[in-house]
């Protein structure tokens, strides 16, 4: 039977678009079709270094660098009373070789990555929903809605390809996981059924120097935490997570409302705040983390939201997504070579899913325990665990076997904190306390 081409990929965003570029500069025949029409608006502005190294390998990096993004070199952890700084500069971890990332506006991002896909040699197709995935013993038929661009400026003949026939296909269709609900393999994770409230708001000062691209994350009291992400100009995303008990009692507040009574009552914040404008309306989102059963089957990987996804406390959003696109296309690539799309052909790509979606499920667990945080914001952390924790939160969720010994440590610290508290709460008032005045910094370990 023919082929309209090797691989379909279903969505366009990081992940499908980093598949479908390295597809295609592999030689391979590549569709990617995605529902909506770019640029369009997305949340996760803030990547990890981890991110460097998928876009060196589908040579997209240049672009990004010459695209004029806010540099970040980490990320700036604040206590509730604001009292204690934590900075997690990458580049004092160890195994991280290019530390400095970016801060995206995601539609300019997200709109890079799709064109660069198809100036790769993918063939990219907008504004396409997919209706029916049918697998057989040879392939893959992929069906699309032709009236679902009904009204679109630029909609083609009634001529347009109602089907493609490919070898296997990528689902990189987000949080839509068209695979993951027709095989029912979605795992919900009802500890971490948070809520986000945010918008974009001007006016809100950035800290100096090279911290100005940091991601702030204001932890409060009731376990939850705000985002503050420098992202254009005077542009900064601000957000607010709030556990599932947490959200209920003010439910029903009006989200602009909301957001404002969230601020006010987070001190570093507010301070923050005092001139801000907001620029966008506020949004809330609810119950982004889930994983999958598995992330392959015969002729049919899953990448990127499409798998999984986990609360953005870590902004591992991006990376995991263009790293698993990565990843599948390369396992997809073998596959096709080898002439073998079985799932037993794809079961080392899927224990690395599993591997890194748990790695950081880990910490994104622990950050919402009093136990991790009254450690995290401790004033004097051992420079060995401080760094090997920055190690991961750079984006390396499998470190080399001295940093992973000094995580392990540190979660153990965590557990007997929970039992015995033996270190100071974070919520401790710190009055006598010469950091009270100012903000404690961790210990400057940048130069060796």
């Amino acid at each position: 039977m023919s082929f309209d081409c090797d691989v379909v990929v279903i969505g366009g965003g990081p992940a499908g678009s980093t598949a479908a570029a390295w597809l295609a500069r592999a030689g391979r025949r590549v569709v990617l079709l995605e529902r909506d029409r770019f640029p369009r608006f997305h949340i996760g502005e803030s990547l990890l270094a981890s991110v460097n190294e998928a876009l060196d390998a589908i040579g997209a990096a240049d672009l990004v660098h010459d695209a004029g993004f806010q540099q970040k070199w980490g990320a700036t952890f604040i206590s509730p009373d604001g009292a204690v700084e934590r900075f997690a500069d990458f580049a004092i971890a160890r195994g991280v070789p290019q530390p400095q990332t970016w801060q995206v506006p995601r539609d300019r991002f997200d709109e890079l990555l799709l064109r660069h896909a198809a100036r790769s040699g993918a063939d990219v197709r907008e504004q396409q929903r997919v209706t029916e995935i049918k697998f057989d013993a040879d392939g893959v038929t992929v069906g699309l809605d032709l009236d679902f661009r009904s009204g679109s400026p630029d909609r083609k003949s009634r001529s347009d390809p109602r089907t493609f026939r490919a070898r296997a296909v990528v689902d990189a269709s987000g949080r839509a996981g068209l695979l993951a609900h027709r095989f029912g393999l979605r795992i919900a994770e009802p500890d971490l059924a948070n809520v986000a409230i945010f918008a974009h708001f001007s006016g809100v000062p950035r800290a100096e120097g090279r911290r100005a691209g940091d991601i702030r994350v204001v932890a409060r009291a009731d376990l939850g935490w705000f985002w503050m992400i420098p992202i254009a100009n005077d542009l900064m995303s601000v957000g607010a997570v709030l556990p599932r008990e947490a959200f209920k009692s003010v439910s029903r507040t009006e989200p602009g409302a909301l957001l404002s009574r969230l601020i006010a009552e987070t001190p570093p914040v507010d301070r923050l705040m005092v001139n801000a404008e907001r620029c966008w309306p506020v949004r809330i989102e609810r119950d982004f983390t889930y994983a999958a059963r598995t992330y392959a089957g015969d002729r049919w990987i899953l990448v990127g939201d499409a798998g999984s996804f986990l609360d953005p406390v870590f902004s591992s959003g991006v990376a995991i997504a263009m790293e698993s696109g990565l990843e599948g296309a390369r396992a997809v690539d073998a596959g096709i070579a080898r002439g073998d799309l079985s799932a037993r052909a794809f079961r080392r790509f899927n224990r690395r899913q599993r591997g890194r979606y748990r790695a950081f499920r880990r910490f994104v667990r622990g950050f919402y325990t009093t136990s991790f945080r009254d450690l995290f914001f401790s004033q004097d952390p051992p420079q060995h665990i401080f760094r090997a924790v920055i190690t991961v939160f750079a984006g390396y969720w499998r470190p080399s076997p001295i940093t992973g010994f000094w995580i392990a440590m540190f979660f153990l610290s965590v557990r007997l904190q929970a039992r015995f508290g033996f270190a100071p709460s974070h919520l401790a008032p710190r009055r006598g306390d010469a950091h009270a005045a100012s903000p404690a910094r961790a210990p400057d370990v940048s130069r060796g």
